[in-house]
């Protein structure tokens, strides 16, 4: 395994909020970290919304700015703690008022607009359960997950709801209101606005256990029925000390997170971590464009930002030249996530930004960031990082189906130097989540012999590093071989044409299957047979045996909603189905 370290250590490691990786996970104790966290008054136990902002509210940052919108427009709307926390209060008198309870569900369908930071705290604080969709989303998978959520109000847009919505409505039983933004009712509607202004802005937080739900985040659903991940109170104390720790964070920080909110990423990270330390949340409606996103970092003097590999591959994509317009000198220190993060991103990142792109690893179910390449270190282009402090990780030999091989109940931990195998997690964390929503035999899959199985096969260098293979269901068996995508994808990127590629396994009666990749190439690199060769050496050069056996050419190739190459449709286009029947794709490999 070859890397490069890069990124200026010395004075960073100086400055950083974790100096010390080995003293740090040495002396970890998740019931020392508690103690950053005020807890709610009178000994009451633990409030998610509370720690965010009214715990800021009360002191001596009350005049903060906590939340700074900038709408589509680019005007800039400026809300400081006090004010955060009494239009949540507002919120949460209004559920009381509509007959919404503890434990009830409260989902969201909306955009990045001050109404979502709202809701969110104010249903947290009413000790509801908050469960975030994507607005994107078409109508059937909002209805899926309102019904397997059970959900008792929706808060949405009028046009999401006239949209997504109404159509649905009627299937899901559950639904007992739907508040929608701005000052006016529809059709089986409600206006938040004028609701919000009548309610009462003095919101006492009732009795919150650690261990009491909040917070209801569900899968894509890419490869069968959504997951709904159950997350409780507790899981701040994990976003609090991963943003300081993965992410460099600190009150006096100015930090945007571009991840919708209708994911996991959009609310550990893009509402609960940076309001839990004090910091100015930046938060932008528009939509991404190039020249929109270096104004935001620019124009809002952001320091810290956490982004994802499909976005900065896309700012690589407009060159060098755009970002040279802009003052980005407020920017300190810059991390991904969302899928793994290639080692070229990473570099341009130092040689375009100034500061190299720090990848780490979580999921859905994790709820918090669990591995990370940290402020103080040298960054490992292509690497996840090493485990926080608190997180203990190990690698399990798999079996011919790619996951961990459990035998007898037992499974069996792999410890050498570039040895690959099933990535898994000893629970304990306060983030982990605790249930799969209404499907208890799914989430005791997930867990075997003391460990949490991700489903991510990864490998681990001589000092700790994990390195990110591929999905179990991903990995490509050609000729004996177990092969990863993204490491082929990565490999290939590396050319001077290559903007973006997507791997996939072709059937083949000898092989098994054989690596395909999909290429689409940078402007002013012609499509030719010459350079369908060249990519073809220069990919057997870097990974020998497993460097891919045909390429073909795509300027399109097809992404998810948050734009994540579907490997799944290329690989129904290999096998001739058709790809707009989404049922049939569920059931490729």
């Amino acid at each position: 395994m070859s890397w490069t370290p890069i990124g200026k250590p010395a004075p960073v490691r100086e400055n950083a909020n974790l100096t010390d990786y080995a003293a740090a996970r040495r002396d970890f104790s998740w019931e020392a970290e508690r103690r950053g966290l005020s807890g709610l008054p009178g000994g009451h136990g633990l409030n998610i919304a509370y720690e965010a902002v009214d715990r800021h509210a009360r002191g001596p940052r009350r005049d903060h700015v906590a939340l700074r919108w900038v709408d589509r427009h680019d005007r800039v709307t400026e809300y400081t703690y006090r004010e955060l926390a009494e239009r949540s209060g507002r919120f949460a008198s209004l559920l009381g008022h509509l007959g919404v309870r503890r434990g009830d569900r409260v989902f969201t369908l909306l955009g990045r607009v001050p109404e979502l930071y709202v809701v969110v705290l104010g249903a947290l604080k009413a000790g509801c359960v908050v469960s975030p969709l994507f607005s994107a989303f078409g109508p059937e998978p909002v209805r899926q997950r309102l019904n397997l959520g059970g959900a008792a109000l929706l808060v949405t847009t009028p046009e999401l709801y006239r949209r997504k919505v109404a159509g649905i409505r009627d299937s899901v039983p559950s639904l007992r209101r739907v508040l929608v933004t701005g000052d006016e009712d529809g059709p089986g509607t409600s206006a938040l606005s004028p609701a919000l202004a009548a309610a009462s802005p003095e919101f006492e937080i009732g009795p919150t256990s650690p261990e009491d739900p909040a917070l209801l985040h569900f899968t894509s659903g890419t490869t069968g029925t959504p997951k709904g991940a159950l997350h409780v109170h507790e899981a701040v104390l994990a976003h609090y000390v991963t943003a300081r720790h993965a992410l460099d964070l600190r009150p006096a920080d100015v930090f945007w997170c571009t991840a919708d909110p209708g994911w996991v990423t959009g609310t550990s990270y893009g509402v609960i971590a940076p309001l839990a330390h004090g910091a100015t949340l930046v938060s932008d409606e528009g939509e991404f464009d190039a020249r929109r996103w270096y104004s935001v970092l620019a124009a809002q003097r952001v320091s810290v930002w956490y982004t994802a590999p499909t976005a900065l591959r896309m700012l690589m994509r407009h060159g060098p030249d755009t970002a040279s317009g802009y003052d980005l000198t407020a920017l300190r220190f810059i991390a991904s996530v969302g899928e793994p993060l290639n080692p070229e991103a990473v570099v341009w990142g130092q040689e375009v930004l100034g500061h190299p792109v720090h990848d780490n690893w979580w999921q859905t179910e994790t709820g918090a960031i669990m591995i990370a390449n940290l402020a103080a270190e040298e960054v490992r282009p292509g690497s996840m990082g090493r485990p926080l402090p608190g997180i203990e990780a190990g690698l399990l030999q798999r079996g011919p189906d790619g996951r961990a091989l459990v035998t007898d109940g037992r499974v069996r931990e792999l410890t050498g130097a570039g040895e690959e195998g099933e990535l898994a997690l000893r629970p304990g964390w306060p983030s982990m989540f605790r249930a799969y929503w209404g499907d208890r035999e799914r989430y005791e899959r997930s867990f075997s012999d003391g460990w949490y199985l991700t489903g991510d096969i990864a490998r681990r260098d001589a000092d700790g590093y994990y390195w990110f293979v591929g999905r179990a269901d991903d990995v490509i068996k050609s000729a004996g071989h177990l092969v990863g995508p993204f490491e082929v994808e990565s490999a290939l990127m590396a050319h001077p044409a290559v903007a973006e590629a997507g791997v996939v396994g072709k059937p083949d009666p000898v092989a098994g299957e054989l690596v395909k990749a999909f290429v689409t190439l940078h402007e002013g690199y012609p499509p030719t047979e010459e350079l369908r060769l060249d990519l073809l050496a220069f990919g057997r050069r870097a990974l020998g045996a497993v460097a891919p056996k045909e390429i073909a050419f795509d300027q399109h190739l097809p992404h998810t909603r948050s734009g994540k190459v579907m490997r799944r449709l290329l690989r129904a286009r290999e096998l001739g189905l058709p790809e707009g029947d989404l049922s049939t794709l569920e059931s490729v490999p």
